[in-house]
């Protein structure tokens, strides 16, 4: 049997097939096959009878499956035409591969190529790399399936959330000479803004129309005939203990509000699969106990009368607090004596903080808070937990911005007296409310600096367990 040299592709686009003819292939330039056998027949008795002298051997696939000749493999200039080189078919007696229905839209003619001779010269690696890159089939079209994740009501929340924070981060980019520049020019603003309104106050209050609405409402009216005189001793503790607990549960609050990987965590015993973070604990503990105190503080002012200094008992007190809050704004505060009667201004203070603002702290903290029942559907759905957070946040805002002005109002008309009236339950210009107000004021800060996780700990492990990370 005679072996013939197969001819393949040219190396180079319009180049000559590989290997060249000086190598011993088929001078036509196509490639050789194995001639074909007539029949099967035949094709079985050469398998049977070997050549004489040849060494026998098992017959192969060669030898008794008929062979038809091999296509001849695609011309330079079809090659070059189509833009796309085409191989050796994929069956005997086939098309090259890929076949001519696939081939792109003719590209236009590339640069002859050199001699056979001078190919010949070049290395194989440069040949290769001169070659062009193979047309690739179009990309298939996405796949489509059915859709299986939906966004839900707290994906949104969380994405939202996560926009707020990003916003923020971004924010804290601001330059800090920018964001100095900013405060200086806001609090110029607001002081020259505040200079003209105490200016325009004054002038509006020094006209007959004014002087006429001071005389006839001085920010104050007279109480009941049976309201009691006096503050008592037990309304100084209600007034220490209310902000000892308001200040621990305003800190643990904000805490709450902006921790984000809490180091420890507390469990009840009823239910130890329910964790919340300590700090939570701790802020729902002091709940509790400020609910408790202002419980009390309201049995005791109903029974000793003192609620008829704090509720409104005539229609008068919105003039009278007008006039209040005019003279505050003129500088030119008005003369008032705490342990008799309050102003008007200060009597719808103090009952919007007793009676709105503490219920309202109150009831949306509980729709917040695990004491909530889960399995109250219909009430869930008609209190939702989105508006107990919109409304406890500013309620939290109100009772700092209160206290603030309660503090610098109580010390800039007449500290001593005052702080006697709410520490020491006397009407003078002693010492005593002083000196009780300073030590309440070290025991709250000594209880801010205490009211960390490993005091709160073993605390927090009488009512439950505790872990932490």
């Amino acid at each position: 049997m005679n072996g013939v040299l197969r001819r393949g592709l040219p190396r180079v686009p319009g180049g000559e097939p590989w290997p060249p003819a000086g190598d011993g292939a088929d001078p036509s330039g196509g490639v050789l096959a194995r001639p074909a056998v007539a029949d099967g027949a035949s094709a079985e008795s050469r398998a049977e009878s070997p050549q004489e002298g040849a060494p026998s051997r098992p017959p192969t696939t060669e030898d008794v499956l008929p062979v038809t000749p091999t296509a001849v493999a695609p011309a330079p200039a079809e090659t070059a035409a189509s833009g796309l080189r085409r191989g050796l078919p994929r069956v005997s007696g086939g098309e090259p591969w890929p076949p001519a229905s696939a081939l792109p839209a003719a590209a236009p003619a590339r640069p002859a190529a050199a001699p056979a001779d001078a190919l010949a010269r070049v290395p194989s690696s440069t040949a290769t790399a001169s070659a062009g890159p193979v047309a690739s089939a179009s990309p298939r079209p996405p796949l489509r399936g059915r859709q299986s994740v939906f966004p839900t009501a707290s994906s949104e929340r969380w994405i939202a959330l996560r926009a707020e924070r990003i916003g923020r981060e971004r924010t804290r980019d601001v330059a800090a000479p920018r964001r100095t520049g900013i405060v200086l020019v806001g609090a110029v603003g607001l002081g020259f803004a505040a200079g003209m309104l105490v200016l325009l106050t004054r002038w509006l209050l020094s006209t007959p129309a004014g002087v006429a609405f001071l005389t006839a409402y001085p920010g104050e009216y007279p109480l009941p005939a049976a309201a009691p005189v006096g503050l008592p001793a037990w309304l100084g503790w209600q007034h220490f203990l209310n902000a000892f607990f308001l200040v621990l549960i305003v800190r643990s609050g904000l805490q709450v509000r902006h921790q984000k990987r809490p180091s420890a965590f507390w469990s009840p015993r009823r239910d130890p699969k329910r964790k919340i973070s300590l700090t939570l604990w701790f802020h729902q503990a002091l709940d509790v106990l400020w609910i408790a105190n202002g419980v009390l503080f309201l049995v005791l002012l109903f029974a000793t009368g003192q609620w008829m200094r704090i509720v409104p008992t005539s229609w008068e007190v919105i003039p009278n607090a007008l006039s209040a809050a005019a003279q505050y704004t003129s500088l030119d505060w008005p003369t008032e004596n705490g342990w008799l009667n309050y102003n008007a201004l200060q009597q719808l203070a103090y009952f919007t903080i007793v009676f709105v603002a503490a219920p309202l702290a109150i009831a949306t903290g509980v729709r917040m808070s695990g004491v909530w029942p889960r399995n109250a559907t219909r009430l869930t759905r008609a209190y939702r937990v989105e508006w107990a957070r919109a409304v406890h946040y500013p309620v939290m805002l109100f009772f700092v911005a209160f206290t603030v002005v309660h503090v610098g109002l109580v010390l800039a008309t007449g500290a001593r007296r005052n702080l006697n009236h709410m520490y020491a339950a006397q009407d003078g210009d002693g010492w005593l409310g002083v000196v009780l107000f300073a030590a309440s004021i070290a025991v709250i800060a000594a209880a801010w600096l205490a009211a960390r996780p490993v005091v709160l700990a073993p605390i927090a492990r009488l009512f439950g367990s505790v872990a932490t990370r």
